[in-house]
């Protein structure tokens, strides 16, 4: 499969699932404001998957808005070089995304999954095993370090 195939189906994949988890997010906040103030008797789950949900919203998000260059950058420097300083810069910088996303999100990310996966962590209203939470982190770092590999492809590919 090649590189741009592959970044057009996580693309696809991620939105959609975007789209599906921030519809679960709305029910899920409607629904603990009906039972808040219509029955007077809060739910007891809705607050912790709420919670859930933006941490996966919130990664994936900012995987999509990296691969859209969305993300929160400062951008000053970017604007003082010349083009083929900007080349070498910009390659730099998606060059240090990869290397932070591996080490830190895959790696890191992964070991923290693992580990309350391994002490069978579960969240208290819920249930559900916390280590299924923590895999975004990976997810999304390896969704990271694979856009920045597309866009360090990118540049390779322009220079020819």
């Amino acid at each position: 499969m090649k590189l741009n195939t592959l970044i057009k189906v996580c693309d696809f994949i991620i939105e959609k699932f975007i789209i599906f988890m921030m519809a679960v997010l709305v029910l899920d906040v409607t629904w603990q404001v009906i039972t808040r103030y219509a029955l007077s008797s809060p739910s007891s789950y809705t607050e912790e998957l709420a919670r859930y949900l933006l941490i996966w919203i919130g990664l994936l998000g900012a995987t999509l808005a990296y691969r859209h260059n969305m993300h929160l950058s400062f951008d000053l420097l970017l604007q003082k070089v010349n083009n083929a300083q900007k080349r070498m810069l910009q390659l730099f910088i998606h060059s240090v995304i990869a290397i932070f996303a591996g080490l830190v999100l895959c790696w890191g990310g992964l070991k923290l999954a693992l580990l309350t996966w391994e002490l069978n962590q579960v969240s208290a209203s819920l249930g559900v095993r916390l280590a299924y939470v923590y895999a975004i982190i990976p997810i999304s770092g390896l969704l990271m370090v694979i856009y920045a590999m597309n866009f360090i492809n990118d540049y390779y590919q322009q220079e020819r």
